[in-house]
């Protein structure tokens, strides 16, 4: 799949899941901005990547994919997340010959020119032959990523699997690996690598034939699903923030209707689409627990330090590489205007006061724990066995209202003024809500 193609797939995915269907075809083109006939191919097209990806999703075929998807929700913590990763961006002849050199490289060490050998009597009839500096550079790749390595010897190198950590391990050793990276992958960031190698170890006991009863000990459900699709675009934004690289990119704002414009080559197709093209020195990324989302931060040539959720992020490609002194000047002072941050707002810093109430007497303050494990750089000024003041410098109090508002009845907002107000205007309304008809 082509990388604006998968673009289109991400957002396809992210209207489906968070709508659950409510659409129909007119309005889901409408909102990607394209044809009704462009959606009924990417529909195909998703279909078809779910059953190479889930062999054992049911037999009938007739389902919405929605439906397909569905058919195993304990063990869909990641279905509308992570097929597509396990489907990008490789052509059928890559595929194919990728294939056929792992499996060959499985059993034995072998050359390039072997390896090449093997490729041109294996591949379909109907596939182009690769060539000596194809397999050269698909071994190259395969190196890199760290799926095989060269055999000690002298030339021609001979390459094999490099799977020397899991042949060495008992069945009980593998097992507790897999758990570990159960856990990491479904608690910490990013996450699609930890799936990927999850779903690898789990293939590598099962071909070991061995009991698989006790395989998934632990059974999650995330449930902001943005943040895995999110994460295709996170690898190319951090190699581009290492090698110090403007990006250029379509941005579709979550304010806009559409989310997404088809890139046409033919000029008579050319149209208007409600994305903004930008060009930005990427500075900084940054994940926002509270809602699962990703945030691109940067310095953008005309308008100083600008913010992106990176789920309005289409057709990413790398440019020009900056100066040095510009990337340390812009981070620096990226860093100072994100210092009183509670996430990424750049706004004006006000002080917070804010008083926690204690659960009561004999009861574990776990109002006052949660307060200093979440609090940031917030600190503990005063403490009496009723309450406690908490008090913190913010850059405006958007960001950190949702927090305060968890808390319930447990907190009161002392100051400043304002962020009172709209608390107390807030909860009369929801009081509002559950006044008797």
């Amino acid at each position: 799949m082509a990388r604006e193609s998968f673009d289109k797939e991400i957002q396809f995915l992210r209207m489906l899941v968070l709508t659950s269907g409510a659409y129909n075809r007119q309005q889901y083109a409408d909102k990607l901005g394209i044809s009704v006939h462009t959606f009924d191919k990417t529909i195909k097209r998703l279909k078809e990547i779910v059953n190479a990806v889930y062999q054992k999703a049911p037999a009938a075929s007739g389902k919405e994919l929605a439906e397909t998807i569905r058919y195993s929700y304990l063990d869909s913590s990641d279905p509308m997340l992570l097929f597509l990763f396990r489907a990008k961006s490789l052509k059928e002849s890559e595929s194919q010959r990728l294939s056929l050199l792992l499996a060959a490289l499985h059993d034995e060490a072998m050359t390039v020119s072997e390896l090449l050998d093997l490729c041109c009597s294996s591949m379909p009839a109907e596939l182009s032959l690769p060539d000596e500096k194809t397999i050269r550079g698909d071994l190259k790749y395969l190196e890199q990523v760290g799926v095989i390595k060269r055999a000690t010897g002298a030339r021609p190198y001979r390459y094999r699997i490099n799977n020397d950590l899991v042949r060495e391990l008992s069945h009980d050793e593998l097992q507790d690996l897999y758990d570990f990276v159960d856990i990491m992958a479904n608690t910490q960031l990013p996450s699609v690598q930890g799936y990927l190698l999850r779903d690898g170890l789990k293939k590598h006991i099962g071909r070991e034939k061995e009991d698989l009863g006790r395989t998934d000990s632990f059974l999650y459900k995330y449930h902001y699903y943005s943040r895995l699709l999110d994460e295709a675009h996170l690898f190319t934004l951090l190699s581009a923030i290492r090698s110090r690289s403007w990006v250029s990119f379509l941005y579709f704002s979550p304010k806009k209707e559409t989310s997404y414009a088809s890139k046409n080559t033919n000029p008579l197709f050319e149209k208007d689409t409600d994305g903004l093209q930008e060009t930005m020195l990427p500075l900084k990324v940054i994940y926002d627990h509270q809602y699962g989302r990703w945030y691109l931060l940067g310095h953008h040539p005309r308008s100083g330090i600008k913010k992106y959720r990176l789920e309005g992020l289409t057709q990413i490609a790398e440019g020009t590489t900056a100066e040095e002194t510009l990337f340390e000047a812009k981070s620096t002072e990226l860093e100072q205007r994100i210092k009183h941050s509670w996430l990424i707002d750049t706004g004006r810093t006000v002080a917070v006061k804010i008083r926690f109430f204690h659960p009561g007497r004999g009861i574990p303050s776990f109002v006052k724990e949660r307060v200093l494990l979440q609090g940031q750089w917030g600190t503990i000024t005063e403490e009496s066995e009723e309450s406690f003041i908490y008090d913190i410098e913010v850059n405006g109090t958007i960001e950190i209202k949702p927090w305060v508002r968890s808390f319930g009845s447990s907190c009161e907002v002392l100051a400043p003024l304002k962020l009172r107000e709209e608390m107390i205007a807030e909860w009369k309304e929801i009081r509002n809500y559950y006044e008797s008809v």
